[in-house]
């Protein structure tokens, strides 16, 4: 095992259930770049659950903050958008406030990473259910985004969305598409998506940002990180740097 000095620590905090995040947060993050979790409790893809896990937060980020970590990016989406506009940022103050440490969440970095590449026109593809469809819908058109379509897969366990490959996340993403959208989000930290970026972004000609992906892009911009990251869509390879 060769051994690569640890200049930064990335700090995640990931559902109970998640069994995706780690492995592909460890696969894309540079060399360099330690990663570190904690862990919310939060079972079932349901608005029942996304209270509960909120309720561990400033506990897991100080323990975060026991590690040191330079960052922490709360990486699960629902959960962070679940009360509307704002709610993410009152998230991000609490984290911030325990931990002594700048902070993110998923549907912050959503909302950033669409900013930064001028899509207004969006389609989202989600792997949970109905119920939980209209959240995420709102939340984008409260931003100023025009949502033109929207797909679901019907998943209610956490657990069963983990096993899931990512065959399900590219045929998602090609229902989901529409002619006018200028860019596809998938939402949902606990599927498999990362390693299918570039074939959906290839085959439908235009940015694909999922869960992940641009919860390590917005980390590594708390970082101050500029590394290009192939191999995972266009947004870990051009747009890293501030």
């Amino acid at each position: 095992m060769n051994y690569v000095k640890k200049t930064h620590r990335f700090g995640l905090l990931t559902p109970s259930s998640n069994s995706t995040q780690e492995p592909e947060f460890s696969a894309a993050l540079p060399p360099s770049v330690s990663l570190h979790t904690g862990r919310v409790a939060y079972r079932d893809i349901t608005p029942e659950e996304q209270d509960r896990c909120v309720l561990e937060l400033e506990t897991e980020s100080r323990k975060l903050a026991d590690a040191e970590v330079d960052a922490i990016v709360f990486a699960a989406t629902a959960p962070t958008l679940a009360k509307g506009k704002g709610y993410d940022r009152e998230l991000i103050k609490r984290m911030e406030d325990a931990a002594g440490r700048p902070a993110t969440t998923a549907a912050t970095a959503f909302v950033e990473a669409l900013d930064l590449l001028g899509a207004r026109t969006i389609a989202i593809g989600q792997p949970w259910s109905k119920i939980m469809e209209k959240p995420m819908i709102a939340f984008m058109e409260a931003h100023g985004f025009k949502v033109v379509h929207s797909e679901v897969v019907g998943f209610v366990h956490s657990i069963e969305l983990g096993r899931v490959g990512p065959d399900t996340a590219y045929e998602l993403a090609r229902r989901t598409d529409r002619p006018d959208a200028q860019a596809i989000i998938m939402p949902g930290g606990n599927w498999s998506t990362m390693p299918v970026i570039e074939r959906m972004e290839g085959d439908l000609g235009k940015p694909v940002l999922v869960n992940n992906a641009v919860s390590i892009w917005a980390g590594l911009r708390l970082l101050k990180r500029g590394d290009r990251i192939e191999g995972y869509g266009t947004l870990l390879r051009e747009h890293i740097a501030a």
